[in-house]
């Protein structure tokens, strides 16, 4: 029987200092430089609209309420669910109840969505930039190894920014009738029905 040889692989001793520990030094420098470059580009927050404020943290709660009915009993959630469909059909939340009915503002006239939609391309060029450059570098100066990139998906998995319920140029009287819809015709239970005859059935075990 021939006798299989194994492949054995030999590593540069030399290999820690010339290509990890360069690697690191480099990703440390620019992650100090891409925080205080964001530092410098972050635009001053500017005190919010407390109607869009009203207006987003309402829809927010009949979605809640949605999601969460189990947790509270028949009658707070029938009311609940009265109190907020009733708001939501007249439009009570809306932030400008005057151009209710009418076509959604373009974004691109609004100034607090541009401003948005300007800091997150800056947040987006800090992170793609560097992430560019370090990979152009390493296929430049370290072709032949094998680099994990694990770490730089992980960092471009974080640049996806959290969502509002409301995003410009959505038509928000139209989320509100939605959202409507949904409440009414969810099919409510409780985590408490039939609790009592549970816990003495637990307590004759």
């Amino acid at each position: 029987m021939a006798e299989i040889l194994g492949q054995t692989i030999h590593r540069d001793p030399a290999l820690f200092y010339w290509i990890l520990f360069p690697i690191t030094v480099v990703m440390v420098l620019t992650g100090v430089l891409r925080h205080f470059a964001s530092t410098l580009l972050a635009t001053t927050p500017k005190p919010g609209n407390l109607a869009l404020l009203r207006e987003q943290r309402s829809l927010l709660r009949g979605i809640n309420l949605r999601n969460n009915h189990a947790q509270l009993s028949s009658a707070s959630f029938t009311a609940r669910k009265d109190n907020l469909v009733q708001a939501f059909q007249q439009g009570k939340y809306l932030k400008d109840p005057a151009n209710r009915g009418k076509p959604a503002a373009n974004p691109m006239t609004d100034p607090s969505a541009m401003e948005g939609m300007v800091g997150m391309m800056k947040g987006n060029m800090m992170m793609m930039i560097p992430q560019t450059l370090i990979m152009s570098w390493i296929n430049a100066f370290f072709a032949g190894f094998v680099i994990s990139a694990s770490q730089m998906s992980a960092q471009m998995a974080q640049m996806n920014p959290g969502a509002n319920a409301l995003q410009p140029g959505q038509d928000p009287d139209k989320m509100f009738q939605s959202e409507a819809e949904n409440l009414e015709v969810v099919e409510h239970w409780s985590i408490l029905d039939g609790v009592e005859e549970r816990l003495l059935a637990n307590a004759l075990r």
